[in-house]
């Protein structure tokens, strides 16, 4: 099988051919139609954060149809269709996992970093993380809800009660599926862009913003949330600084430059910043059932699978809005 693989992070993706890959007892393999094309697989290349067992197959947006299992599967028929998210496997027994908590699981598993993802022809994931997609479900389309949606569904559902006015800074992938979710629940969404970036905008306010602006200016209204989905610390203050009292600010990245200090009085008045740590199955059930009910658009970029350099590159640099997915089958 064809495979997209990092050998040395810093270093450009190589296109190679691998024999196919086993599934062990509690796995599938699945036949990748598309995946989706994340921060965190640039992160990984770029050395940003680190990724194990090299060489490893970046890709955790995974869409595919099931074409073989391990003997221990029975929740998962052959020629189904599943989603492989972000989070690959957890011990199922820790503190955390037992609580409802599993993403914050200390011996995680996670797709594209611990074990191989989908920027390849064929990949094995473990059954019971696996997510069920409608048969009829495109291919293109759903691989960004994997984790750009699913983060920002976390994030949404963690920015707390009474929100009114949210601001979304870093308007790509993520930004632009959940702020269809949140005007569909009745927020009033601000998007806030890179000064000048007049695609992102646009595609802001196609998606349902009430503004859009640049995010090194001041918001046009006090907000009661704001998520950052952009890698620049600098952001947290800027957006503390636009909350009403009793906000909350999300930082829904797993990499994050510094952020800059900032005065007591602007953290003052039951203010709150908190970060979003991975996912769980039951945030990838819920968002699934939520856009179910709530059409969500995903505007794409395509690429076919010997082109993921390229769309990493692309993403580095800004070069498309919404979000790239990688075409495979």
């Amino acid at each position: 099988m064809r495979a997209a693989v990092l050998v040395h992070q810093g270093q450009p993706l190589e296109l190679v051919d691998r024999p196919e890959p086993v599934p062990g007892a509690d796995d599938v393999l699945i036949r990748v139609e598309a995946c989706a094309v994340c921060r965190t697989d640039l992160h990984l290349r770029d050395h940003e954060i680190d990724a194990h067992g090299l060489p490893r197959v970046l890709g955790h947006q995974i869409v595919g149809t099931v074409a073989g299992r391990g003997a221990a599967v029975t929740s998962v028929e052959v020629g189904a269709r599943v989603g492989v998210p972000w989070l690959a496997w957890t011990d199922r027994s820790c503190r955390y996992c037992t609580t409802g908590r599993e993403n914050l699981c200390p011996d995680a598993r996670f797709t594209g970093r611990d074990v191989d993802g989908g920027f390849a022809e064929l990949a094995v994931a473990d059954a019971r993380y696996c997510l069920p997609l409608p048969s009829g479900a495109d291919a293109i389309e759903t691989a960004p809800l994997l984790c750009g949606g699913l983060i920002g569904y976390r994030a949404l559902r963690l920015t707390g009660e009474h929100v009114a006015r949210l601001g979304l800074y870093g308007f790509g992938s993520a930004a632009h599926l959940i702020c269809q979710v949140a005007v569909h629940q009745g927020m009033e969404v601000f998007a806030f862009v890179r000064r000048g970036d007049d695609a992102a905008a646009a595609l802001a306010r196609s998606v349902g913003a009430a503004w859009a602006g640049p995010s090194d200016g001041p918001s046009p209204a006090p907000l009661d949330a704001a998520i950052i989905f952009a890698s620049a610390g600098v952001l947290v203050t800027q957006a503390l600084r636009a909350l009403a009292p009793g906000g909350s600010v999300v930082c829904a990245g797993i990499h994050m430059s510094d952020i800059p200090g900032f005065s007591y009085d602007d953290l003052y008045e039951e203010r709150v910043i908190r970060s979003v740590a991975n996912l769980t199955r039951d945030d990838g059930h819920a968002l699934l059932a939520e856009v179910a009910r709530t059409p969500v658009v995903s505007h794409v970029t395509t690429y076919p699978l010997e082109q993921a350099e390229r769309a990493l590159a692309d993403l580095r640099a800004g070069a498309f809005v919404g979000s790239a997915v990688l075409q495979v089958g």
